[in-house]
């Protein structure tokens, strides 16, 4: 019905079916069943209705026993026991959606929302047992699940809101030291688990259909592992008061989490991403960790869009905001998807960017061709009129 929606490559480069198979199987109306559907690999193995609970746990054994065999710093201990995650403490009201360390603001006549991330409020618990001690309410994966939710609430529930603006606020100091500790320990079962829900996150952001704009100004805090959210945005605009020095300027900080703990759907640090694997920029990049970056040096390094004076701030970061508002949602999506995923492709990147991306779909919504669509008053003087929600 739809080919070149994902489920063609999830096919042959997910299920590494052979492409004659995938060729008939697309094809035929009734499907295919039983030990065909094992043989050409679109499931993994048959099983009775009456012992069908036997098979699935003595696979799901065998997997845990693969698992306890490999590296010896990730073997489970049978004596741990997993942490409890209880129900986040949130907030809804008009205004938007309120964690303990995630702040949303909605402007719905703007059709855009603020996103808030706040850094720690202290230094890191003193070792991997003190963190593990702390539960839910250790910060990084307190983070991660808050951030996570508001994602996700915002793409189901807000479809009209297509502008999230990252912003960030508290001490780079405990956000740098935080993000010491994670490298240090990440070996630790619970630190490991909770750096790769920090970077699904980070990668769920950037696979939603909303435009990212980052605003780097005083009170901000885009250091280490907040800086990602800049670097996952479509354009950052950081302040440039304009004196050198200034006690009020904002600054960006790179930490070793940049360059290693938070890999995107490329397989790759968004460093690299950005930069196309420019490996000499990468070095340069890496002798500057540690070290707050001002809006010049952070313009020269590539790692901001814009750096408007103070004079200019309001009016450029308000214009850029309104304009990208003002476009079609559906061509939106298409340009995002295709520029964050850019390079070589991953079976991932070709699910989530050239076909979330399709430009067949985008050219038959009625954001473009409907009677007041972009293709139809091409041309004519007139101006295209839009269903604001995103897909």
């Amino acid at each position: 019905m739809l080919p070149g929606t994902g489920g063609l490559t999830r096919l042959t480069d997910k299920r590494r079916v052979r492409r004659d198979h995938a060729d008939l199987f697309c094809t035929t109306s009734e499907g295919i069943r039983g030990q065909r559907a094992v043989d050409w690999k679109l499931v993994d193995r048959l099983a009775k209705p009456a012992q069908f609970k036997d098979v699935v746990q003595q696979r799901a054994t065998a997997i845990v026993e693969q698992a306890d065999a490999g590296d010896a710093s990730r073997r489970r201990d049978p004596g741990l026991k997993g942490i409890q995650l209880r129900p986040l403490m949130r907030s809804i009201d008009d205004a938007g959606l309120h964690y303990d360390n995630v702040d949303v603001l909605i402007d719905r006549g703007a059709r855009t929302a603020a996103i808030t991330v706040r850094a720690p409020g202290a230094d890191p618990a003193p070792t991997a047992t003190a963190a593990l001690a702390l539960g839910d309410e250790w910060y990084p994966l307190k983070l991660a699940r808050e951030l996570d939710d508001a994602i996700l609430r915002l793409r189901t529930n807000e479809l009209t809101i297509g502008t999230w603006i990252l912003k960030t606020a508290g001490d780079a100091r405990h956000v740098l030291a935080q993000d010491a500790f994670l490298a240090t320990n990440a070996d630790h079962w619970f630190v490991r688990a909770t750096i790769g829900y920090l970077r699904r996150t980070l990668n769920r952001l950037e696979v939603s259909s909303r435009s990212l704009f980052a605003i780097i100004e005083p009170g901000t805090c885009f250091a280490g592992t907040l800086c990602e959210l800049a670097l996952a945005a479509d354009r950052s605009y950081m302040l440039d008061p304009g004196t050198p020095g200034a006690s009020d300027a904002p600054s960006i900080v790179l930490s070793e989490a940049n360059f290693g703990l938070y890999a995107t759907l490329t397989g790759q640090t968004r460093l690299k991403d950005r930069f196309h694997m420019d490996a000499a920029h990468a070095a340069r990049l890496e002798s500057h960790a540690g070290s707050p970056l001002d809006a010049a040096q952070a313009l020269e390094l590539g790692l901001v869009t814009a750096t408007p004076d103070d004079i200019d701030w309001d009016d450029e970061v308000r214009i850029a905001i309104e304009e990208r508002a003002s476009l079609s949602p559906d061509a939106l999506t298409g340009m995002e998807a295709s520029l964050r995923f850019g390079g070589a492709e991953t079976m991932e990147t070709k699910i989530f960017g050239r076909l979330t991306a399709w430009q067949n779909w985008i050219f038959i919504r009625p954001n473009a061709v409907g009677k007041a669509g972009a293709l139809k008053v091409y041309g004519t003087g007139n101006k295209a009129k839009f269903d604001w929600e995103r897909v």
